[in-house]
C-alpha cells in the first residue's frame, strides 16, 4: 500500500513538472512570435514609406520634366565633347567611348599585345 502512495507520488510529480515545462516552453514562443510580429510590422511600415518616398519623388520629376521638357533632351553640346552630329559612326563591334588605338600605333597593331619595340 505505501509502495503504491510512493509510485503514485512520483507519478504525478512528473506530470506536474512536464506540465510546468511545458507552459514554460508556450510562454517563451509567444514571446518570440511577438517579437517577430514586432518586427515584421516595424520593416512593413519603413517598406511603405520607402515606398511612399520614392513615388513621390517620382512625381517630382515628373512634374519638372512636363514644365521643363528639355531635360529630356540631351544637350546639343558639352564643353571638351564633339557635337553629336560630329561623331564618328560606330562598328558593331566597337563599344561605346572605346578610344581609335590605330591614331597611337601607325602599324595598327593594337597597344595591349605585350609586344615592344627592341
Amino acid at each position: 500500500m505505501v509502495a503504491g502512495l510512493v509510485v503514485g507520488g512520483i507519478i504525478a510529480v512528473v506530470l506536474v513538472l512536464y506540465a510546468a515545462d511545458r507552459i514554460v516552453k508556450a510562454r517563451a514562443q509567444v514571446r518570440r512570435l511577438r517579437s517577430m510580429s514586432d518586427r515584421l510590422a516595424a520593416a512593413t511600415a519603413r517598406a511603405e514609406q520607402q515606398q511612399q518616398q520614392r513615388q513621390a519623388a517620382e512625381r517630382a520629376s515628373e512634374e519638372l520634366t512636363s514644365v521643363l521638357p528639355a531635360i529630356q533632351r540631351p544637350p546639343l553640346t558639352v564643353p571638351g565633347m564633339r557635337p553629336h552630329g560630329a561623331a564618328r559612326p560606330r562598328t558593331g563591334c566597337e563599344r561605346p567611348g572605346r578610344q581609335d588605338r590605330r591614331a597611337e600605333h601607325p602599324d595598327g597593331r593594337p597597344s595591349h599585345t605585350g609586344e615592344h619595340a627592341t
